[in-house]
C-alpha cells in the first residue's frame, strides 16, 4: 500500500474497533439492567408472597432456603441463599425501580446493600455513579468509611446533604480527607517507615493512590525541584486538579506536623505560585499528611493560612468497625 492509502487504512481498523467497543459497551450495560430489573422483580414476588400470606420471620428464613435449593435444581446458578436474600433485600431498599441507577450492574447493588446507614447508602451509589468505580473500587471505598472521611468536619446536616447530593468539588476543601487510608502500600499500622520509602511504595501503587486521592487528581512529578535563593528545595509529590484547576502539592510526615512543616509547605506554595501558574490556574494548594496531629497546634500553625494549607492525618491499614464508629461520632459534633 502506498503511505497514504496505508494510513487510511490504519484510521479504518481504528475506527471500527471505536465501535466494537463501543458497541460491546452498550451490549453489556443493556444486559446488566435487565438483570437489575429481573432480580428486583422476583425481590419484588417473594415480598408479596410474603405480605400475602404473613409470613413470618421464622419461615421467612426457611422460604429462602427453599426457594434456592428450587431454582438452583430449575434454572441454574446464580439462586444461592445469599444470593436471594440480596434480590429481597433489594426491593425493599428500593421499592420504586425508577429509582435505579441504569449505570449500575447487580454486584454494584449487591455490595451499596451491604451498607446498613440509609444515607451512606445513598451516597456510596451516587458517588459510584459519578466516578465510575469497577467493583474493588466501590469494595475498597465502603471498607475505608469514604463517606465518613470526606466528611469528617461536617455537622448531622452536613451529612444529610452529602448523601443526597454527590459529593462535587467546588472549593480547595471538597478534595480533603480525614484520614487518608493507605492500605494498598502494605505496610503495618503498627511501625513507622521513613518518609521516601512511603514515598517510593506510592509510586509503586500510583493508581490506587489516585483513586483515594478521588477525581481530578493527575500526576505531575515526586521529588519537585525548587532552586530558591541558592538553596534548593523538593516537594515530595505534586498533582494538578483538573476541576480545581490548580497545582496540589503533598508532603508527607512519618510523625506529628510541625510548625516547620506548614512554613514550607507555605513556601512551596509561593514557589509554585509564581513560578508555574499560568493564566486561568487558581492558586496552589498544599496538603501536609502526617501520621499524627493535634487540633489545637494545627489551628495556631496554620492560622490564616488553612484555607489553602491542609493537615491531615494518614493510616496504613483499613479502618476496623470500631474505628469507624468513632468518626462517625466525631462527624456529627457540632
Amino acid at each position: 500500500m502506498k503511505i497514504m492509502k496505508k494510513e487510511g487504512y490504519n484510521r479504518l481498523v481504528s475506527d471500527i474497533g471505536l465501535l466494537l467497543e463501543e458497541g460491546r459497551r452498550r451490549a453489556l450495560q443493556s444486559v446488566n439492567a435487565v438483570i437489575v430489573q429481573t432480580y428486583w422483580g422476583i425481590g419484588r414476588r417473594i415480598v408479596e408472597f410474603e405480605q400475602e400470606g404473613k409470613v413470618k420471620a421464622d419461615y421467612g428464613t426457611k422460604l429462602l432456603k427453599e426457594l434456592s435449593i428450587d431454582l438452583t435444581l430449575n434454572y441454574g446458578k446464580g439462586f444461592g441463599k445469599s444470593n436471594i436474600y440480596s434480590m429481597r433485600l433489594f426491593y425493599l431498599n428500593y421499592p420504586k425501580f425508577q429509582t435505579l441507577s441504569g449505570k449500575l450492574s447487580w454486584s454494584h447493588y449487591v455490595e451499596i446493600l451491604g451498607v446498613a446507614n440509609i444515607n451512606e447508602r445513598r451516597f456510596y451509589e451516587a458517588q459510584c455513579v459519578e466516578e465510575q468505580w469497577g467493583i474493588r473500587e466501590l469494595r475498597r471505598q465502603i471498607a475505608s468509611g469514604l463517606f465518613y472521611r470526606i466528611s469528617a468536619h461536617k455537622n448531622q446536616r452536613g451529612l444529610l446533604q452529602l448523601s443526597y447530593k454527590k459529593h462535587i468539588v467546588k472549593k480547595p476543601e471538597d478534595i480533603i480527607k480525614d484520614p487518608y487510608v493507605f492500605e494498598f502500600l502494605d505496610f503495618s499500622e503498627s511501625l513507622t517507615y521513613p518518609e521516601k520509602q512511603i514515598e517510593e511504595r506510592i509510586m509503586d501503587n500510583l493508581q490506587m493512590f489516585l483513586l483515594e486521592l478521588g477525581q481530578g487528581f493527575a500526576f505531575v512529578a515526586r521529588q519537585f525541584k525548587m532552586a530558591i535563593s541558592h538553596k534548593k528545595f523538593y516537594a515530595d509529590l505534586v498533582f494538578y486538579h483538573k476541576i480545581l484547576r490548580c497545582y496540589v502539592v503533598i508532603d508527607l510526615k512519618k510523625g506529628a506536623l510541625t510548625s516547620r512543616d506548614a512554613g514550607q509547605m507555605n513556601l512551596y506554595l509561593n514557589y509554585f505560585k509564581e513560578n508555574m501558574n499560568k493564566a486561568g490556574d487558581a492558586l496552589p494548594i498544599g496538603i501536609i499528611m502526617a501520621r499524627d496531629k493535634e487540633e489545637i497546634e494545627v489551628k495556631y500553625t496554620l492560622g490564616d493560612m488553612n484555607n489553602r494549607i491542609f493537615a491531615t492525618k494518614y493510616r496504613l491499614s483499613l479502618p476496623s468497625p470500631d474505628e469507624l464508629k468513632k468518626v462517625v461520632e466525631e462527624a456529627k459534633k457540632d
